[in-house]
């Protein structure tokens, strides 16, 4: 009798435990998510697109615990030229001036912590490799039920993106290209 009692009690807590710590993996429907970039010189600015190739949320305990987002920088586009001044700057940013596609296919955001704000706000702490660079980043990510936004500042100078910036090179005049781009993300699950 006491032999059935403590397995029923080790069953019960098996089944507890189990369910007070569901890991769910909430894919990305990387069709419907959209990534938009702006980067800024002293003469102006230019923005785009970049695609995602993969991404999730982990989440346990209906709360962001993690994830990992891998964007396809093979598919930058320039959405505010168009016909050949698109083209080049295109190429350019493909290019090993900028971002190196040819042996830099992809670039990667792991989410290492996140912490509740409230109101559906995350702030989010991660590690973003571009061109085999890591370094951290910290933002905030809106989670709504089934779609997450967030907005990126990244300084493209810490992951060897150093063409026309001011920073590395004197005597640029009109022809300097801020360090700091941003990224507008907007998740579909």
């Amino acid at each position: 009798m006491k032999n059935r009692f403590l397995k029923g009690g080790i069953a019960s807590v098996i089944v507890l435990t189990t369910l007070a710590f569901t890991n769910t993996k909430k894919e990305v429907d990387v069709e419907a998510s959209t990534v938009t970039w702006t980067g800024e010189k002293v003469t102006g600015s230019h923005n785009g697109t970049i695609e995602l190739e993969s991404g999730h949320l982990m989440i346990e305990d209906e709360k962001i615990v993690g994830g990992e987002f891998v964007m396809d920088m093979s598919s930058i586009t320039v959405t505010d030229l168009s016909g050949e001044n698109k083209g080049k700057l295109e190429g350019h940013l493909k290019s090993d001036d900028f971002f190196g596609v040819e042996n830099h296919p992809t670039s990667k955001l792991v989410i290492t912590s996140a912490a509740p704000k409230g109101n559906g706000v995350y702030g989010i702490v991660g590690d973003l490799t571009i061109k085999n660079e890591t370094h951290p980043i910290t933002f905030d990510l809106k989670m709504n039920e089934g779609s997450a936004s967030t907005q990126l500042t990244i300084d493209r100078s810490k992951y060897n993106v150093r063409y026309g910036s001011g920073s590395f090179f004197d005597n640029l005049g009109d022809k300097t290209i801020y360090d700091n781009f941003e990224l507008d993300v907007n998740l579909k699950f």
